[in-house]
């Protein structure tokens, strides 16, 4: 069989399968870190590994957790049916990124035997699938710093973690872009919107930015404390905010100072954004733009709602996973502003 446009449908639906499984993953990831549940697998099985099932597997799974730091110095006393609820989400999680290759690897394979993959396209997909693989070592890499001393996996790792997800998920999606849609890329010298090209870079690496910086509020527990906005303890710029020393300890360790950043990020981004989608929305006519500023618009009004409001009710599990859901669908957004103005 030969390359033609139906192949290119083909494959751009087992990519989108791919993507929204990415996402869940990376909302399944939030919930897992927001129930406490990262640590309660205490070894890795890279080829996978059954669940336990009897009653003697689940205690030796549970006397096994029980020697490491988290059941020692914060669920001491944890019962068998706490572990197992804290256990599944965590199973839950690895398992679902072993399935993510599966559903990956073998249709590639299929794929690639019927000559489907347009010209080119083989390289980005192989470079995909070891990207994923990767993300998994990072993941156990996560996973072993709480496993030490301190029963809390390190906000670097995390946040690591979280931007690689986010970075594949956005390589996939740049290219179902470019199976979805056939206006040709236009090389930045001769584009007729320079200028707002690069701004549209530029904020998307805000955006980036801000995750960044919330994957560390997260990383901290960081949302936690000062569950008041504007104000944090009654004040603008709380107090501190520069504790630790040396200085610059502080935007990455210390929880104020983290979520102070974030709130500010958040604010700022949110803020450039909306007047972004503004202008755009005047200044653009054609359609493929036009519909991304809108979606910027939308996007980032969504967003900060969910951040306020999940400050507020001090981080509940289903407001805290909708807004990482919230941030991965606005850097998505900006991605298909940046697409679609590469184009005119």
């Amino acid at each position: 069989m030969q390359y033609n446009s139906d192949n290119d449908r083909a494959v751009m639906c087992w990519l989108l399968v791919c993507l929204a499984l990415i996402f869940a993953m990376v909302i399944l990831g939030g919930v897992t870190r927001l129930t406490g549940s990262g640590l309660s697998m205490v070894t890795w099985h890279p080829t996978g590994a059954w669940p336990p099932t009897s009653l003697a597997e689940w205690q030796a799974e549970f006397e096994l957790y029980q020697q490491f730091p988290e059941y020692l110095k914060l669920n001491r006393g944890l019962t068998l049916d706490g572990f197992k609820s804290i256990y599944w989400f965590e199973y839950s999680h690895r398992m679902l990124g072993r399935l993510i290759g599966l559903v990956f690897l073998l249709p590639f394979c299929y794929f690639w035997v019927r000559k489907m993959i347009r010209p080119g396209l083989t390289p980005r997909l192989i470079v995909m699938f070891v990207l994923g693989g990767l993300q998994g070592l990072l993941g156990w890499y996560m996973v072993k710093s709480g496993l030490v001393s301190n029963p809390h996996v390190s906000q670097y790792r995390l946040t690591a973690h979280l931007m690689a997800a986010i970075l594949i998920y956005g390589f996939i999606l740049w290219t179902i872009f470019n199976l979805a849609f056939s206006e040709p890329y236009q090389p930045l010298a001769d584009s007729q919107v320079s200028g707002w090209r690069k701004a549209s870079l530029a904020l998307c690496g805000l955006v980036l930015l801000t995750i960044v910086s919330g994957g560390f509020v997260a990383g901290l527990k960081a949302g936690m404390i000062f569950n008041t906005f504007p104000l944090m303890g009654g004040r603008l710029i709380p107090e501190g905010i520069g504790a630790l020393s040396p200085w610059y300890l502080n935007p990455l360790e210390n929880m104020v100072t983290v979520q102070f950043d974030h709130r500010w990020l958040a604010i700022t981004t949110g803020l450039l954004l909306f007047a972004w989608y503004l202008r755009g929305r005047a200044r653009f006519r054609q359609p493929l733009p036009q519909r991304s500023f809108k979606l910027v618009g939308m996007m980032v009004i969504i967003q900060l709602a969910l951040g306020i409001a999940t400050l507020l009710l001090q981080v509940p599990v289903v407001l805290g996973a909708l807004h990482q859901a919230g941030a991965l669908l606005l850097f998505s957004a900006v991605l298909f502003n940046i697409y679609a103005l590469s184009r005119i």
